[in-house]
């Protein structure tokens, strides 16, 4: 476990990141930057082989090379000792990989979901799935990242600010105390169903601005959309019992100007590729990456007609999705719909 000072603080704490994606990579480098031990959980012991020979993880984040104290492990005792372990995996299979690691958790560690996602078939959310696969009592060291964090600015040293949320105050502190450093700074957040749908919902409107972009609509018609966006996405987050005042802060509106904005954003990019009538598989074959809106918006509305809530935007985006319409009449679809009051 971690060293501490007479006052208390941690000198280097050992963190435990499951997924060698860019995302748990980019979280595992700039941790090891700051002095702490980093175990890469990488899928296969060819794939830990790889990646300790390269000291890089080339194919998702080239050109920065793993601080001394960050190795990646693909065995049982990549968990040992760990203070915190850090979930970063596609949604899709937080659940197959949360089963695999589960027992091999030390009791009382801190568990962060670093996922931007809710499972297809249930709607549920992330830290949702890691309470019920973990032990029983876990659940109160469950925390959920989120933010406008795009790794590869954070990789680089660039600024970024994020939440950490918990059910418990005191696993968010923990866990804050260990992620927050010069160039990532760390806020908490008792509000971890707001936090999480955040992180969630944003991908579906990111999606639309790059299909608003790759239309050439305007600056008018893109901050429109991300504003009746963002309200589309604040109504099913408090239906499902989320704070409402944490879709105006970080995770909410921060991570949605982040995500509609830059063109480091993979939901943007694949809207963009939607405006052009490209086919959403050939569009995903064409990306290392996964564009975690895409069956986000498949389980926001089967969870939007579990609660009665009415998602136009999302729905639209369904549909342009699976090929029923064309970006252009989706487009004509959403100015067209009754005028009500904001």
């Amino acid at each position: 476990m971690a060293e501490a000072t007479s006052r208390g603080a941690p000198v280097m704490s050992v963190v435990t990141v499951v997924g060698a994606t860019s995302w748990g990579t980019t979280l595992g480098i700039i941790l090891a930057r700051e002095g702490h031990d980093v175990r890469l959980l990488a899928r296969t012991e060819d794939e830990a082989l790889m990646l300790e020979s390269r000291r890089e993880n080339s194919r998702f984040v080239p050109g920065f090379p793993f601080p001394d104290s960050m190795h990646a492990r693909a065995d049982a005792d990549a968990f040992a000792d760990s203070d915190v372990v850090i979930i970063a995996v596609p949604s899709h299979t937080l659940r197959d990989n949360i089963r695999k690691v589960a027992a091999q958790i030390p009791p009382g560690c801190i568990v962060v979901s670093a996922v931007k996602g809710l499972e297809l078939n249930t709607g549920k959310r992330m830290s949702e799935i890691l309470s019920e696969e973990m032990p029983s009592g876990s659940e109160r060291n469950v925390c959920a990242l989120s933010g406008p964090n795009l790794a590869s600015e954070i990789v680089r040293g660039m600024p970024a600010p994020t939440v950490i949320a918990s059910r418990d105050p005191g696993a968010a502190l923990k866990a804050q105390a260990i992620i927050n450093s010069s160039v990532f700074r760390v806020y908490t957040n008792n509000d971890i169903i707001g936090v999480e749908f955040c992180g969630a919902l944003k991908n579906i409107i990111a999606l639309g601005a790059g299909i608003c972009d790759g239309l050439e609509l305007g600056d008018n018609a893109k901050s429109g959309f991300m504003t009746r966006g963002l309200a589309e996405i604040a109504r099913l987050g408090v239906a499902a019992g989320a704070n409402p005042a944490t879709f105006a802060g970080l995770a909410g509106m921060g991570d949605l100007v982040a995500t509609c904005s830059s063109v480091l954003s993979r939901n943007h990019y694949v809207g963009e590729q939607l405006a052009t009538g490209k086919p959403l598989e050939e569009i995903r074959r064409s990306m290392q990456n996964v564009a975690e809106g895409v069956n986000t918006t498949a389980a926001a509305l089967g969870l939007a007609d579990r609660l009665s809530v009415e998602m136009p935007i999302t729905q639209v985006t369904h549909d342009i999705l699976s090929g029923r319409i064309s970006a252009l009449d989706a487009v004509a679809h959403l100015m067209g719909r009754d005028p009500t009051s904001e």
